[in-house]
C-alpha cells in the first residue's frame, strides 16, 4: 500500500492546501508543521503561477504573493528536501502543467522524488493526456492524483478504474473559493464510484467551515480545504501561523467526529 492510500487507513483524512511561498517561504516552512500538529494526514502544496485557471480569487491572490516574493519551484523543491525528515505525512504538489512543462517534464519528476514529494495533483490536465506524465510517475513512484467533477458523468468510471493514491472529487462547477452551500453533487460522484472500485475519495472546492468539513466527511474519505485556509493566511501574513494551527485543527476535529 502506498504512502498516499495509508493515509486513509485510521479513518478520515483531512487534507489541508496552502500556496507555498505565500507570504513567504519561511512561513510556509512554519505553516506545514503547523498542519501536521493540527492533524493533517496528507498536505497539499500549491505551486504558485502566474495563470491558474481553477482557482478563485483567494488563491489567485496567494498565487501572485508568491510570485512577488520570488517563489519558485526550485525552493520549493528545497523547501521539501528540508522538513521531508521531520514531516511524516504524505506531501503533494498542486500544479498547473505550463510550469512542469517549463521546468522539463523528467527533471520536475526526479526533484519531485529526490526531496520527497509523494504525489502530483495537476488540475488542467485531462485525464485523457495524462500519459505525458503518468509513465515517468509511474517510474518515479510519484503518484499520479486524478480528478472528477460533476461534468465528469459517464466518464468517472474510467477515471476511477485507472486512478492512484486516491480520487479527488470537485464539489460543484466552477472555480476554488468559499461557498456557502456545496450541494449534492459530490455525494453522487462517490456512490458512483463505489460501485465499481474501493480507490479513497477525498473532496475538494468550496469547503470552508467546520461544519461543512463533518457534513462532508460523513460520505467522504477525505475533505481537502484551501480557500479558507488560504484566506486566513492572508488576513494575517506572517503572523498567520497559529490562526491557521487553529483552524485546521477545528476541521480536524469536525471531520474526525463525523
Amino acid at each position: 500500500m502506498s504512502k498516499i492510500r495509508r493515509a486513509f487507513s485510521a479513518g478520515k483524512a483531512f487534507i489541508p492546501f496552502i500556496t507555498g511561498g505565500d507570504p513567504d517561504i519561511e512561513t510556509t516552512e512554519k505553516l506545514l508543521f503547523a498542519l501536521v500538529e493540527a492533524g493533517a494526514d496528507i498536505i497539499e502544496i500549491g505551486i504558485p503561477f502566474s495563470d491558474p485557471i481553477a482557482e478563485g480569487p483567494i488563491i489567485e491572490a496567494a498565487d501572485e504573493r508568491a510570485l512577488r516574493a520570488g517563489c519558485t519551484v526550485d525552493k520549493l523543491f528545497d523547501l521539501v528536501s528540508r522538513v521531508r525528515g521531520d514531516i511524516k505525512v504524505p506531501l503533494l504538489f498542486m500544479t498547473y502543467y505550463n510550469p512542469i512543462f517549463a521546468y522539463g517534464v523528467s527533471r520536475f519528476i526526479e526533484r519531485c522524488t529526490r526531496c520527497g514529494v509523494d504525489g502530483l495533483i495537476v488540475p488542467d490536465l485531462p485525464f485523457e493526456e495524462r500519459d505525458e506524465l503518468l509513465e515517468p510517475c509511474s517510474s518515479q513512484g510519484l503518484e499520479l492524483i486524478s480528478l472528477i467533477a460533476p461534468t465528469s458523468e459517464e466518464r468517472i468510471t474510467k477515471i476511477a478504474l485507472n486512478s492512484e493514491g486516491f480520487l479527488y472529487c470537485v464539489s460543484s462547477l466552477g472555480v476554488t473559493g468559499e461557498r456557502q452551500e456545496l450541494g449534492s453533487s459530490a455525494h453522487r460522484m462517490i456512490m458512483q464510484v463505489r460501485q465499481i472500485t474501493n480507490i479513497p475519495c477525498a473532496v475538494g472546492f468550496g469547503i470552508s467551515t467546520p461544519e461543512q468539513a463533518r457534513e462532508v466527511a460523513r460520505f467522504a474519505d477525505g475533505v481537502i480545504v484551501g480557500s479558507a485556509i488560504v484566506r486566513i493566511a492572508a488576513e494575517h501574513g506572517r503572523d498567520c501561523v497559529s490562526p491557521v494551527f487553529r483552524f485546521a485543527r477545528e476541521l480536524n476535529q469536525a471531520i474526525s467526529s463525523s
